[in-house]
């Protein structure tokens, strides 16, 4: 499963999701990812697209363009915390998402910077997710910008 995943993170910020009622999800999974920085007592700021991001480390270098493949560290899991995928000891590389849902417009990610993403499913897999995944999931991803 991970190598699949790791083909398909970039392709995380590119699908579309199709529901009766887009913004309605969007609302519901932005209470969702509300509810869970709540209850474990976090801050996050959050973008016009509903993405959450909670920086921890701002890192320096700039960043990253769409000409660049990236280089980081990552766990995704649910709102559960359910690990449904990570890199381990060695970072995975790949190209730098070009959408402007999420990516470039959104990312505050600089080179060694190191954050939390709280995604809304339209920015994620939405209704179309690979296996392993639930349809409109709400997903974490850890990341640790290494190199680009």
């Amino acid at each position: 499963m991970k190598t699949f995943l790791l083909l398909t993170f970039p392709i995380l910020f590119l699908l579309p999701s199709c529901t009766k009622d887009p913004q309605q999800r969007l609302e519901d999974d932005i209470d969702k990812i509300k509810e869970y920085l709540e209850e474990h007592n976090l801050n996050a700021t959050s973008t016009a697209s509903g993405l959450h991001i909670i920086m921890e480390v701002e890192g320096t270098g700039g960043h990253p363009t769409i000409s660049d493949e990236v280089t980081v560290h990552y766990k995704g899991y649910f709102l559960d915390e359910e690990v449904f995928d990570e890199t381990g000891a060695q970072p995975a590389t790949f190209p730098w998402p070009t959408s402007s849902r999420v990516g470039r417009r959104d990312s505050s990610f600089q080179k060694g910077g190191k954050g939390t993403l709280f995604i809304p499913s339209a920015l994620g897999y939405g209704q179309y997710p690979p296996p392993g995944i639930p349809k409109n999931a709400v997903l974490i991803f850890d990341v640790e910008l290494v190199d680009f």
